[in-house]
């Protein structure tokens, strides 16, 4: 089986076309790039052949980059000395690569080599745009679904095979930050535009073919390799590319508070290798992805933003032979922000949505919210005026709950509020079909005692979206004690149609998400009550890679919110906690009416826009500045531990069914130090004796809500990590 092969026309083309069997998209193996070079020898060396072109066998795509699995790999196989070894095959790719970009071409002369174009069917992604950019001219279809870029800064590394210094010299440190630092993926114009590629157009491979027989010896030098070539917007030691390279470091580490390494190495490699030559820089740049790929966090990001989170989006989770079930007909009960964008997702998925409220100007109002966040995708380019009319034609606003009556699911979305749930919920079974699936939009509340006023709790099921729903990734579906298997894998297959990644939890207070996100809340909560300034909470969080500090969450989510769960967790405790002082200062900020963002005061101020103003001075009156403040360090285990624990907790209780969920769902749900790859990864990277120390250490000082869990002290006694324990397989409830 190959996954390149070669072909020539009687007019002295080569087409090489790439297509690995077995997927829907072309991945890079090693084994890959040593068929492509054979064939690029092959090719150069003929003199029958003229010029070549490199395509895909895939209708819709060129590559979707590098197989990440064999990055991991790589590391376990690199023997005695794990740098040498991977430096080595990074450079095997450059090597490949500059014989692609040189062609065959005398070095001195820089005349006799063959052109070489690249055809990109669909997208083009990591190392499929990294080679495509090493060879002379880039020809794409005009397929407005493709996307063109490199993501690998979103998975813990960066674009080490060439990505990185050709983009740079091509486009500049500031045209080429988005791509390279946010992982920007455009569609075929706009990479046109923006300088990634060269030219769009309906019949790309004749388009390549044309131009590869009519190149000459100048269309094949790059500008690198011309003579006086200078760096667009400037190189580091010229004065404007001084301020772009100072402007990208400010950019980077206000972003990242220098808690990703990726971000870092890959800014390394653009500024040294902007200071030498090229073929100098490409050896910089595997020497930095190098050091990133020996990095345990590279390998803890790509285990769980790509691998696990694959797994999970392809049914890993799923009930096996339970036959698939795709959602034709939704119903969407409660049309405020939570139903409006559960309808609004379900819409873009092409579901037909039936969108229910009391009145029908509330119902109108959840519609009215799709309506203007596809406009707004409108004016920046992301759907067209078709495609918003379309979706907003699948939502149909309506008071009537008959409506429901032929809905393969419905989802009740309204107030958090038991009775309240339990009333509407009750009154949906009234009009549902008997194989329709009745879920319930809860955070909090037991799943168990909603499905009580199911008739049905086999078909009963917790499907906990997370706001904002429209942008958030993740899905936490909830298993009650009836529920069923059909229930679960209907659910599962929804969540996959809306395109969004699920995890699946057993029924718990607060489940899994929210039991691990409260604690980290109330921590940072206590910290106010012991006189830690609120700045200084926010930007230790921060300094751990979290994007919101609990400060400034605690404002995000409502303070009104943070009450209401403080009030029904002590019911449900059979009263007061006398150790956690944070409801205290909830309720005290409730009195004050300083309800959080939503109302435009909480602890931070804000100004008519809702803009953050700052925090707010009010609150030293009643919980004053400490005369000497916490060690940055001591915060920020108090902040992380109080999540990880927690999520050992939920792993012991059977809450947790798998530890890769218990990732997933803590980088995509909450923003988890998305550079630790999740809490049990973040436990194998710190190593569990050294978690299981600071926890007693902290328990000593602060008490029993750091208590070392059973299961993290056994693992610390025997030096057993997590996924060696639990990757192979799925701890059951």
């Amino acid at each position: 089986m190959t996954d390149f092969t070669m072909e020539k026309d009687t007019e002295g083309v080569a087409t090489i076309t790439w297509d690995v069997a077995g997927k829907s998209m072309n991945v890079m193996s090693f084994a890959g790039l040593r068929e492509l070079d054979g064939l690029i020898d092959a090719a150069l060396a003929d003199p029958a052949v003229k010029g070549i072109v490199i395509t895909s066998g895939k209708a819709d795509s060129f590559a979707g980059g590098m197989d990440l699995n064999l990055l991991g790999r790589m590391k376990d196989t690199a023997g005695d000395d794990p740098a040498q070894s991977l430096f080595e095959s990074v450079m095997q790719i450059h090597t490949l690569l500059r014989k692609v970009e040189r062609a065959g071409m005398d070095p001195k002369t820089q005349k006799g080599g063959k052109p070489i174009a690249a055809v990109l069917p669909g997208t083009a992604l990591g190392i499929g745009l990294e080679l495509p950019l090493a060879t002379h001219r880039i020809f794409a279809a005009a397929n407005p679904r493709a996307r063109i870029g490199f993501p690998e800064i979103l998975v813990g590394i960066f674009p080490g095979a060439g990505g990185t210094t050709r983009l740079m010299r091509k486009l500049g440190a500031m045209a080429a930050a988005p791509f390279l630092l946010e992982g920007k993926l455009v569609a075929p114009e706009r990479a046109r535009s923006a300088g990634l590629i060269d030219e769009v157009c309906d019949d790309p491979l004749t388009a390549a073919r044309d131009w590869v027989l009519a190149a000459t010896d100048a269309d094949l030098v790059k500008p690198w390799d011309r003579k006086g070539y200078r760096m667009p917007g400037g190189a580091p030691y010229h004065p404007s590319g001084y301020m772009t390279f100072v402007g990208a470091s400010a950019m980077v580490n206000g972003r990242t508070k220098g808690a990703l390494p990726a971000p870092k190495a890959l800014l390394s490699a653009a500024y040294e290798g902007a200071l030498v030559d090229f073929d100098t820089a490409l050896r910089i740049e595997a020497r930095w992805f190098t050091n990133i790929l020996l990095n345990p966090s590279s390998g803890a990001m790509i285990r769980s933003l790509f691998v696990n989170k694959q797994a999970l989006e392809k049914g890993a989770m799923r009930p096996e032979n339970i036959p698939d079930r795709r959602i034709s007909r939704l119903g969407v009960v409660g049309a405020g922000m939570m139903g409006a964008g559960i309808a609004l997702v379900a819409a873009r998925a092409g579901i037909d949505v039936v969108l229910i409220d009391r009145d029908q100007a509330a119902a109108e109002r959840g519609r009215a919210h799709a309506e203007t966040y596809l406009s707004d995708g409108v004016k920046r380019g992301k759907t067209t005026p078709a495609q918003r009319d379309a979706t907003l034609a699948r939502i149909t606003p309506a008071t009537d709950p008959a409506q429901l009556r032929d809905c393969d699911l419905v989802i009740e979305a309204v107030f958090e509020d038991m009775a309240v749930k339990t009333g509407i919920l009750r009154e949906i079974g009234a009009h549902i079909g008997k194989d329709c699936i009745l879920a319930t939009n809860t955070s909090t509340l037991p799943i168990g005692d909603l499905a009580q006023a199911s008739t049905a709790p086999e078909r009963f099921i917790g499907i906990h979206f997370f706001s904002p729903v429209e942008r958030m990734a993740l899905v936490e579906i909830i298993k009650g004690r009836e529920t069923g298997v059909a229930a679960l894998a209907s659910a599962l297959d929804f969540v996959r149609q809306i395109r969004k990644t699920p995890i699946t939890v057993n029924d718990a207070r607060f489940f899994y998400a929210n039991r691990c996100i409260i604690p980290y809340i109330n921590e940072g909560l206590r910290m106010v009550c012991e006189g830690t300034v609120l700045p200084l909470i926010d930007h230790a969080a921060e300094q751990l890679g979290f994007p919101v500090g609990p400060i400034r969450l605690t404002d995000e989510t409502s303070i009104a919110l943070a009450a209401q769960i403080a009030r029904a967790t002590r019911a449900a405790a059979g009263g007061a906690d006398p150790e956690n002082p944070a409801d205290d200062l909830i309720f005290w900020m409730e009195e004050q009416g300083r309800l959080g963002r939503k109302a435009g005061a909480g602890f931070f101020d804000y100004d008519d826009k809702g803009k953050r103003q700052g925090y707010w001075s009010g609150l030293a009156a009643r919980y004053p500045a400490a005369e000497t403040q916490p060690a940055l360090a001591e915060m920020q285990d108090r902040l992380i531990l109080a999540q990880v624990l927690e999520a050992v907790r939920a792993l012991e209780a059977g809450v947790l069914e798998d530890i890769r969920e218990g990732d997933v769902g803590a980088v995509l749900g909450w923003g988890f130090a998305p550079w630790s790859g999740g809490p049990f990864s973040w436990i194998d990277i710190t190593g569990p004796r050294e978690v299981a120390r600071r926890a007693d250490r902290l328990a000593a000082q602060h008490g029993p809500r750091f208590a070392c869990p059973p299961l993290l002290r056994e693992m610390a006694g025997s030096g057993a990590r997590f996924y060696d324990r639990f990757a192979a397989e799925p701890r059951s409830a």
